[in-house]
């Protein structure tokens, strides 16, 4: 049986939308959260995740209408295309902001933020950026280097072996289960099932093995210091101080290298933000969007 959201009663209150549309020529599943007269947020998920991850920080910003799309190659969306890198997952976030949020602010965690950190400093139409979980620090280099490419072979290995049995080794629940618990800082045990039951129903809803290499590629090739100089609007950075993916003093270091940015931290949480702590962090959005007029 499913584990019951925390907040799963704030849910039921929130009007969604489920949507399509094709940008950057990649059909496109996207799900509206609040009232079509509210102004518009849209909100960026990370690698192997969809819409559902990020839609408890929408059902805690009631005041604003978020737009969540599945990313290219994942959820419901179709996949990229021959080029899966960065570019091609910038151009598609340029292009769905232009057609259904403009001028509205982006907001995206992880892998997400590396998208618009990347089409934020290429042209986004928005007034400011939002990044929450950014990872700020090259994968392929320092301590994380050997691990990275570990995952990397892991990656290539599932593309490269007959179809059921790429997808099995992708989708192995001791796989799963073991990157959840590797995640999960929470202590309370509703929580962390809860947790584990997202990751076992969403984590393997991808196009293909050969896009999702392309994006695993793309993320771990990437981070949001590449980019950050080329910002010129304002920047919010939402972390955590448990986040195993990026260190809180390497986020004090991006945070400077920004032209105008603020940097919030989370206590007691890591990477998972958007299931742990969803209320402090879109009172952080809120506040921010707020002091902006926005």
């Amino acid at each position: 049986m499913p584990a019951v959201s925390p907040f799963q009663n704030l849910l039921d209150r929130t009007p969604i939308a489920e949507h399509e549309g094709t940008y950057a020529g990649v059909d496109t599943r996207w799900f509206a959260y609040g009232s079509p007269e509210a102004p518009a947020l849209v909100f960026v998920h990370g690698f192997r995740g969809d819409h559902h991850g990020l839609e408890t920080i929408a059902a805690h910003l009631p005041a604003y209408r978020v737009l969540i799309p599945d990313l290219p190659g994942f959820g419901a969306s179709a996949a990229p295309g021959e080029d899966a890198g960065i570019e091609a997952y910038a151009d598609w976030l340029r292009a769905f902001v232009t057609a259904e949020a403009p001028g509205r602010p982006v907001v995206g965690h992880s892998f997400g933020s590396i998208v618009t950190a990347h089409a934020a400093a290429d042209g986004l139409e928005a007034p400011g950026i939002v990044l929450i979980n950014p990872i700020g620090a090259p994968a392929l280099e320092g301590p994380k280097r050997f691990a990275s490419l570990a995952a990397i072979g892991y990656y290539r290995l599932s593309a490269a072996l007959p179809e059921p049995l790429g997808v099995q080794l992708l989708a192995a629940p001791p796989i799963v289960r073991g990157m959840s618990v590797f995640m999960a800082k929470s202590r309370e045990r509703d929580m962390r099932r809860w947790i584990h039951d997202q990751h076992d129903q969403h984590f393997s809803s991808f196009a293909d093995r050969k896009s999702l290499l392309g994006a695993f590629r793309a993320s771990v090739s990437h981070d949001v210091s590449q980019y950050a100089a080329d910002v010129d609007v304002p920047t919010l950075l939402i972390a955590a101080d448990r986040d195993d993916i990026t260190p809180i003093s390497r986020q004090h270091e991006l945070r400077g290298m920004f032209a105008d940015a603020q940097l919030t931290v989370l206590r007691g949480t890591g990477h998972l933000v958007h299931y742990e702590q969803p209320a402090p962090a879109a009172g952080a959005i809120r506040r921010w969007l707020r002091a902006r007029a926005l």
